[in-house]
């Protein structure tokens, strides 16, 4: 048996080696082979056929280039359809699975010197969602097929649609408060209204003196001790005034109870359409421009940002915002995670960043340090001058 043959040791053991990835730089492109040491790519180099390939190479470079770019660009781009189609992940994680096979077409001979001018490519020519963040640069794959594309208007058109009728229930109900308010001071007006026409008729009754109840036992006998005029005169009186009064204080009750009534009924719409609003705002992100935020990555205390406040100029992919330090005036993107929102003084303008009343302006009345949250007032927009008692400090933000 030769020294090399099929089922040596040696020759099952180069095939083991064989198997794995080597090292980039022992990798001959031209002549798709990998070499497992630098003497191997040195004889390699020296072969016959590689020379061969490297005349090959030396007549049009630039074409044979271009053709390993757009091999490379094309197979990593399938990569991340089937593995990654609609997650965003690392560029590295998405690239150390595309190497995964070692049969891929290495990135040493295409015209990108690194994987950071790869990814930027992508994202110059659309073909991926590309953001940076103190993590490293993370991608988004973007599926331009027919299918999607149709699914993709069909679920926009749904979702306008929703908002269209929640917006619509939400006039509705506002008709329906105003309407209420409108109807409270006229029933305590119609309230007051027959109160006084009662007072007006019983007093006209009154002079006669010949209505039954006036007759009644405040009338001493005729010759009688102490039966004088003064005192007939006022028993009538005495017992006209109690009736009188008994009945002004069940009107009273009775329209106190209907304006309670009108009261309770309002604020339980008023719940209600906070808790449409609650459902339907309520977000797993909150970055918004034009807010002050407060750096809290410890990767970023080194270089001395743990704890600053910055502005945020910019939002990407609702989860990462271009902060702008307000001291130094340098940009940074951080992730959401990452940040915390800001609570300004007693009278300062917030931003309500999440919840029932996301996006809206208020004034900030009260803090409770106790229960970590505060009363604001809502400023300008269908809401204005309504107050919320109990607002959570991750749901307001201190505006610019």
């Amino acid at each position: 048996m030769g020294k090399n043959e099929f089922l040596t040791p040696k020759a099952i053991a180069n095939r083991i080696k064989a198997k794995g990835l080597q090292k980039l730089r022992w990798y001959c492109q031209m002549c798709q082979k990998q070499c497992r040491d630098e003497n191997g790519f040195k004889c390699h180099c020296m072969s016959e056929s590689h020379q061969r390939q490297m005349q090959i190479f030396g007549q049009n470079p630039d074409r044979i280039v271009d053709g390993y770019s757009e091999e490379f660009e094309s197979t990593f781009l399938d990569h991340m359809k089937r593995s990654h189609r609609f997650s965003r992940i690392a560029a590295t994680v998405a690239y150390n699975e595309y190497i995964a096979d070692r049969h891929h077409v290495h990135m040493n001979s295409t015209k990108w010197l690194s994987l950071t001018e790869f990814v930027k490519h992508l994202g110059r020519t659309g073909k991926c969602k590309v953001d940076e963040t103190p993590k490293g640069w993370f991608i988004t794959y973007i599926d331009r097929d027919s299918e999607t594309l149709f699914k993709d208007r069909m679920k926009n058109k749904r979702i306008k649609a929703d908002l269209a009728e929640d917006e619509k229930k939400e006039r509705e109900i506002m008709k329906q408060i105003e309407r209420a308010e409108q109807l409270m001071p006229i029933a305590e007006n119609e309230g007051e209204g027959e109160d006084e026409d009662e007072e007006r008729a019983e007093e006209k009754e009154l002079p006669g003196g010949k209505v039954a109840f006036a007759l009644g036992g405040g009338l001493s006998k005729p010759g009688g001790v102490g039966g004088s005029g003064k005192e007939r005169g006022e028993g009538p009186r005495v017992v006209f005034e109690d009736v009188v009064e008994g009945e002004k204080a069940k009107k009273r009750t009775k329209y106190g109870d209907g304006n309670a009534a009108v009261k309770s009924a309002l604020e339980d719409m008023i719940k209600e359409d906070e808790k449409v609003k609650e459902r339907h705002n309520r977000k797993d992100y909150w970055l918004c421009e034009g807010i002050v935020v407060k750096v809290m990555s410890q990767k970023l205390a080194e270089k001395g940002y743990y704890k600053k406040k910055g502005v945020v100029k910019k939002v990407i992919e609702k989860y990462v915002g271009e902060i702008e330090m307000l001291d130094t005036k340098h940009v940074l993107r951080v992730d959401q995670a990452e940040l915390e929102t800001v609570i300004p003084q007693i009278g300062g303008l917030v931003k309500i960043v999440n919840g029932a009343y996301r996006g809206m302006n208020a004034r900030l009345l009260s803090i409770n340090t106790d229960k970590y949250c505060a009363k604001v007032q809502i400023e300008k927009g269908l809401y204005d001058g309504r107050v919320l008692q109990a607002v959570d400090y991750e749901d307001i933000c201190k505006l610019a």
